[in-house]
């Protein structure tokens, strides 16, 4: 007895003296506009621990009484140490790096002296006087803010797209079965946001209506029965053209809890070649990596396996109790060289099948810029390669990073085919979203090869729009073909749909002229479904299931007021609207910003990550860019040159999508 009442003081007095020799720091992180900055990196120095900014800039920090400095560190700003004092609250300011700021000589539709282009090298910013008189406002792809900087636009580059035509309207009577894959990949909202954050509109052809629907977490009610997925549907209104019609289709995953998670076969497959090194590539990748690492179980394990000219294991696999040891690896990366993508590849999934868990979940995850420019690299080549790979039971995420030479139409192709999904990371808060608080969607399919059928009944019915998925619609006789390969779901995955209809009796200048059919009236005078204005039939597979499961779902004639849809129904309605504009779609009508705006205020909710209200700011911004653009097409070639002291050599960004 006497010696318990000892520990239990020796441990008292352990943890007062530790309680005694730590202190929080708090604060918040903005710019020099007074604009909150989250990802921001907090570390005490000598490191031992870090946090990072939330949504609104603020952080707090347990460090040891003894760290005299802070270090604040941001993709895209110049670090800074701050010495802490006696302050309990720091607020930092971060300056925007000097990486970006260049001497500028436009070369092609504008005929202008260098030297009337005056660069100002304390400030590292040419004047907007003079670079308007000089350019005369016709060079695109030239952004300046109101510090009078100027950075190159995302447009000069060599960024790669897909280029796919848009969804037209249909008619039922001739056309009454739409089917397609499922899509839970949301890389195209976080890529969009990349452009408009640096003052640009993106390219039409970089915009997915769909995934900037499913960027967003929506409350939609938990699968009750024995089928791991939910149909959820509504209809209203659609807010650009009230006498259109709007049909939300929604799917909602089961969601697992963490603990009853299968154990992990994990390969972290990286792009350590020379493309890599900016700090929006490599540095972040690597911040990103070990956000996932800290989420390990000692029953995961995780391999590393890097590509440049060659491909090499880094790290065998390591149970995920050996937290530090997988950091070191990822923090020794390194980019240099040529980018054999393909070579990587096959490599990741040599080590994969041979730390197979048959139990368990057996996945690659990919993180790259997707610029591979040696041996196998063409998007059909890549296509097969995947696709060969698809039947081994190793699913494949793909994480882009970067921009400039970003290969999106690469990545698409990537996690489509090898049951897998799509994320563009644009900064840690985007990484610590996708890798710890969406994990197990991320990670954890529960439905494989999830495809929707949904037919429609003429009668009430004249036409319909699938909004978005262009590149996963399938043949009618695909939906029972359970060869044929579709889209996954994660655990707590959600996936919404809309479709636009127009109904029976409306006329429209968006349908083309075509004379009556002859043949369908009596059908329809004696149709037995005339109280049905749809019905959604669902396919999946188990994961590790060959044989595919049926789901279908009726829809009623019933139209329910927008204003009184649920929150998310008109939320998405509005990123719907959103990603139309940025897309300048045929099919957009009466969409505006401002109704974008006032649609998605008046169904923010709760909000809790705040991911909603960045969007509400992103469409703002948006609103603004667009009343700013240049009423020209002009796309001169542009030189870029940094001042002496980077220690950079000289770039040419060329135009083109």
């Amino acid at each position: 007895m006497k010696n318990l009442i000892i520990v239990v003081a020796v441990i008292f007095t352990c943890l007062s003296f530790a309680s005694k020799s730590n202190k929080i720091i708090s604060g918040r992180v903005t710019d020099k506009n007074g604009k909150a900055i989250s990802g921001v990196l907090v570390k005490s120095i000598p490191a031992s621990t870090t946090t990072i900014t939330n949504n609104t800039g603020n952080y707090s920090i347990q460090i040891p009484q003894n760290r005299k400095y802070l270090s604040f560190s941001a993709v895209g700003y110049l670090s800074k140490e701050v010495l802490i004092g006696k302050n309990k609250i720091l607020n930092v300011e971060l300056n925007l790096t000097s990486d970006s700021l260049f001497d500028v000589v436009a070369v092609g539709y504008v005929a202008q002296a260098k030297a009337a282009l005056i660069y100002n090298r304390k400030t590292m910013s040419i004047p907007m006087q003079s670079i308007n008189q000089s350019l005369k406002g016709r060079v695109a792809g030239l952004v300046a803010n109101s510090n009078q900087y100027f950075y190159p636009s995302p447009q000069q580059n060599d960024e790669r797209y897909a280029d796919l035509a848009e969804n037209s309207f249909k008619y039922a009577r001739t056309t009454p079965l739409s089917t397609f894959s499922i899509d839970v990949d949301a890389a195209s909202y976080s890529n969009i946001r990349r452009f408009i954050n640096t003052g640009n509109l993106p390219p039409t052809d970089a915009v997915r209506v769909e995934e900037m629907i499913n960027y967003f977490a929506y409350n939609y009610p938990q699968p009750t029965g024995k089928n791991p997925v939910n149909i959820i549907t509504q209809v209203s209104n659609a807010p650009w053209n009230h006498q259109h019609q709007l049909v939300q289709i929604a799917l909602q995953a089961e969601k697992v809890a963490t603990e009853n998670l299968p154990p992990s076969n994990l390969v972290f497959l990286i792009d350590v070649s020379g493309s890599m090194s900016s700090q929006n590539k490599l540095p972040l990748l690597i911040s990103s990596l070990k956000l996932l690492t800290d989420q390990l179980r000692p029953e995961d394990h995780v391999a590393i396996v890097t590509y440049a000219g060659n491909a090499g294991v880094a790290l065998p696999s390591t149970s995920g109790e050996n937290k530090i040891k997988i950091k070191d690896v990822l923090n020794s990366l390194m980019a240099s060289g040529s980018t054999n993508g393909a070579g990587g590849i096959e490599k990741a999934y040599e080590i994969a099948s041979e730390n197979f868990k048959k139990n368990g979940n057996n996945r690659i995850i990919l993180s790259t810029d997707g610029d591979f420019n040696v041996g196998m690299s063409s998007d059909k080549e890549l296509e097969k390669l995947i696709k060969s790979k698809r039947n081994s039971g190793i699913f494949l995420t793909v994480l882009g990073f970067g921009m400039g030479n970003y290969k999106d139409s690469k990545m698409e192709i990537l996690a489509d085919k090898g049951n897998g999904n799509y994320a563009y990371i644009d900064n840690v808060q985007e990484a610590r979203k996708v890798l710890l608080n969406e994990f197990g969607g991320t990670l954890f399919t529960v439905a494989k090869d999830v495809k929707l059928q949904i037919e429609f009944n003429p009668q009430f019915v004249q036409a319909y729009r699938l909004v978005g998925y262009e590149d996963r619609l399938l043949k009618s006789e695909d939906f029972n073909n359970d060869k044929k390969d579709a889209g996954d779901m994660g655990s707590g995955h959600t996936v919404t749909a809309f479709y636009e209809i127009i109904p029976t009796g409306v006329k429209d200048t968006l349908l083309k002229n075509i004379d009556p059919l002859k043949y369908q009236k009596n059908i329809l005078e004696n149709s037995p479904a005339k109280d049905e204005l749809l019905t959604v039939k669902l396919r999946y597979k188990t994961p590790k299931g060959n044989k595919s499961k049926l789901m279908t779902k009726v829809v009623e004639n019933k139209i329910t007021p927008l204003e009184n849809c649920s929150q998310d129904f008109r939320f998405a309605a509005a990123v719907a609207e959103f990603g139309m504009l940025l897309k300048e779609s045929a099919f957009k009508q009466n969409a505006n910003y401002s109704n974008v705006i006032k649609l998605a205020e008046n169904a923010k909710g709760k909000d809790s990550e705040g991911y909603r209200t960045a969007f509400l700011q992103l469409v703002k911004t948006a609103k603004d860019l667009k009343g700013n653009e240049a009423v020209n097409n002009y796309q001169p070639h542009v030189l870029i040159y940094h001042h002496p002291s980077h220690n950079a050599t000289e770039k040419q960004y060329s135009s083109g999508k």
